[in-house]
């Protein structure tokens, strides 16, 4: 990974700490300013995935929770590349996703959403990028949810993604939306990024990695650190 992986934020992309109208900024943010430690061995140094073992379905989530039959709702596939700043690729960084079902709920004690549960569908996966940095997943169009930060609130559509570069300071977690959400212009979660950052966090439709009579394509490239970086949830 290049040393531009290690250069500052833009602040007019990334999130503020602090967002009332997204009420969980209001107790979590902090209150003094941050110090900044200096980064020792551990931090440089790993983790490395090269010989870390994924099984044959984790980045299918179409199939890596069968029970009794196929998922409900939508097939879509979604790719896209992780790369640093300079658009240099970043090659075998592990990925991991989750997302809500077709009908808005999670898999998760937490959630008692009033929607049904899908007996085939976990709603995680993993996969690891290639030698270009390019990776691939296989799922159901995640459903819009309630979730209570206000009234009448509800959340876009969106799958959760999380993401380590060869050192474990470069880890990234971030949502994905979808073109088009009428949603979005209603969510504090994504009005809390900057203006000219909230793009780089929908998805584009993608005609050439649809696949006829099956699922859906949908681009999704990911930068990790840096002035260019992928907004993300853990500043």
């Amino acid at each position: 990974m290049s040393d531009f992986i290690e250069s500052s934020f833009d602040i007019e992309v990334q999130p503020s700490f602090f967002y009332p109208e997204y009420t969980s900024t209001i107790l979590r943010a902090p209150s003094k300013p941050l110090i900044v430690l200096k980064k020792s061995l551990a931090e440089k140094t790993g983790p490395l995935f090269e010989d870390f073992n994924l099984g044959i379905l984790d980045h299918d989530l179409t199939k890596n929770s069968i029970k009794n039959g196929a998922p409900i709702g939508e097939r879509i596939v979604v790719h896209g590349k992780v790369m640093n700043e300079k658009g240099q690729p970043i090659p075998h960084t592990l990925i991991e996703i989750w997302q809500a079902n077709a009908a808005g709920r999670y898999v998760h004690k937490v959630d008692q959403h009033d929607a049904p549960l899908d007996p085939n569908f976990l709603g995680t996966g993993r996969c690891m990028t290639d030698s270009e940095g390019n990776y691939r997943f296989y799922t159901i169009k995640p459903g819009a949810y309630p979730w209570g930060n206000h009234p009448n609130a509800w959340r876009p559509n969106h799958i959760h993604f999380s993401l380590f570069g060869n050192e474990i300071s470069s880890r990234l977690i971030t949502q994905m939306y979808f073109p088009g959400d009428p949603l979005l212009q209603y969510d504090p979660i994504y009005q809390a990024v900057k203006a000219k950052g909230r793009e780089l966090l929908i998805s584009k439709f993608d005609l050439d990695i649809t696949e006829p009579n099956f699922a859906l394509g949908y681009r999704f490239d990911i930068v990790l650190r840096g002035n260019q970086a992928t907004p993300f949830e853990n500043r």
